[in-house]
């Protein structure tokens, strides 16, 4: 018999997800099935892949379903395995308010903000596009309202100078399993403890797209350092350079200053390209050309000129 009888529905697809999905089932929750986005496409032979948390529910055992919206039959089979709890982590699918209430406790969210900071489906990366010295973990009350539901729980988390998306979405998706353990330790004390969130206060955020990563020259050091950043591991912040894209993984904000106009290569140095912006100088210190791999900087005066402009 379980450790843990109280039955779970867990929603989820990412590695963020992923992570708390094990963590439940190494401490012995009875997790009684798996809503996952259906499988995508990917590589070049654009081949059906399952999400991170697909596999890992096939690991442990645990049935799988695949609808592709929630207007279907997708309620109904909800409501068949009679579920206490609905935990959703990075689902990617908004759940009609009918089926929130399906769950005897309802659904909890695992939102990488401390809500109502950052409302929607990128708070990492605008944190870190935001210069925020902290960010965390929420558990919540789901609600019809995007994010507005009632917070539950939260954890702090500092975002270090190098932290990336990468980095930081690691360190949350884990503290993602703390608080949801903590949540589950005693469900009728985290539901009693119920906050409504201050919408006054709420900022929100909008879905990465490819294109946000086209640096603008223009903005200053401090920012473009921080969207490079933000934007690893993915879309990757790029510009232009001899008509190609150049995609740049690492970047830092020297102290110094110019009044050469943006985009333009002021110095070649053993720690990389140092080019000129709206308001300060950024050394480039990674960056990727196409067909090849990311490379660090060392010396590479023998590919560029100095004085050109990236675009």
């Amino acid at each position: 018999m379980s450790l843990k009888p109280i039955r779970i529905v867990f929603a989820g697809s990412p590695d963020f997800a992923r992570v708390q999905l094990d963590a439940l089932c190494a401490q012995g929750y009875h997790i009684v099935a798996v809503f996952t986005p259906p499988d995508q496409p990917a590589g070049r032979g654009r081949v059906l892949q399952p999400c991170p948390v697909k596999k890992a529910a096939l690991t442990n055992n645990l049935p799988v379903y695949q609808p592709s919206s929630w207007k279907g039959s997708a309620p109904q089979d909800l409501a068949a395995l009679e579920p206490d709890l609905l935990i959703v982590s990075a689902y990617g699918f908004l759940l009609p308010a009918s089926v929130l209430k399906i769950p005897r406790f309802g659904c909890w969210n695992v939102h990488a903000s401390l809500l109502p900071q950052w409302r929607g489906a990128a708070p990492i990366q605008h944190a870190i596009l935001a210069g925020d010295a902290v960010t965390g973990i929420t558990l919540m009350q789901m609600s019809a309202g995007m994010d507005e539901g009632d917070i539950l729980l939260q954890m702090t988390l500092p975002i270090v100078s190098d932290d990336t998306t990468q980095t930081l979405t690691e360190k949350l998706a884990h503290q993602g399993c703390e608080i949801l353990l903590a949540g589950l330790n005693d469900i009728s004390h985290t539901l009693a403890q119920a906050q409504i969130q201050d919408h006054q206060i709420a900022t929100s955020c909008h879905k990465i797209r490819k294109e946000d990563g086209k640096i603008n020259w223009a903005l200053s050091a401090t920012q473009l350092e921080r969207q490079i950043r933000a934007f690893n591991p993915w879309p990757i912040a790029f510009c232009t350079w001899r008509n190609e894209t150049i995609r740049i993984w690492g970047a830092s904000v020297l102290p110094e200053s110019t009044t050469a106009a943006p985009g333009t290569l002021l110095a070649i140095t053993k720690d990389g390209l140092q080019v000129a912006t709206g308001e300060g100088i950024l050394q480039i210190h990674r960056l990727q050309i196409p067909g090849k791999k990311p490379v660090e900087i060392h010396n590479t005066s023998s590919h560029w000129t100095l004085g050109e402009c990236f675009s």
